[in-house]
């Protein structure tokens, strides 16, 4: 008698994945490995929506974290979100904060504390910056700070154009 394949939680979390999205999140990571630096990797999201964002992203997060239990995020820079969003047969709890740095978000596993902090490449930066970003942020030695890492893109620039010269 043949057994029948069992299915890994890698593998389920990816059939997951492939479920709730027909794209794929613009995301780099560092390798696994002892954390250097202010960020894990980056990712570049379509939109602001962060509810429209996050569950292609968490499915493939899930993985490396075994789970995702919630998402921190920076309150003024995202539009006003739910606390709750479905994912995975469960909820992920969202969870705004005007301390987080404004280009990150983290996201933490649900079983073993781990946390993943990305820079959030802003959805209006154009292809070969924002592929310059996601690279160089997932480097495996890179401990650039997100200004740095974000220098020159367009959220950015207006960000510097509001800022008064000589106060």
């Amino acid at each position: 008698m043949k057994s029948v394949p069992h299915m890994t939680t890698a593998a389920r979390f990816a059939l997951s994945a492939g479920e709730l999205s027909s794209r794929s999140p613009r995301l780099r990571l560092k390798p696994k490995a002892p954390a250097t630096g202010y960020v894990d990797g980056a990712w570049w999201p379509a939109s602001r929506d962060l509810t429209t964002e996050l569950p292609s992203l968490l499915a493939v997060l899930a993985v490396r974290l075994s789970g995702i239990e919630r998402v921190t995020f920076n309150l003024a820079a995202w539009p006003p979100t739910g606390r709750r969003l479905a994912f995975d047969g469960g909820d992920v709890r969202l969870e705004g904060f005007r301390s987080q740095h404004r280009d990150t978000v983290t996201v933490l596993g649900a079983w073993n504390r781990l946390r993943v902090t990305l820079l959030v490449v802003p959805p209006e930066t154009g292809p070969e910056l924002a592929r310059h970003v996601l690279m160089t942020a997932a480097h495996r030695g890179n401990d650039d700070s997100a200004e740095t890492l974000l220098a020159g893109s367009p959220d950015r620039e207006a960000a510097d154009d509001r800022v008064p010269v000589g106060v």
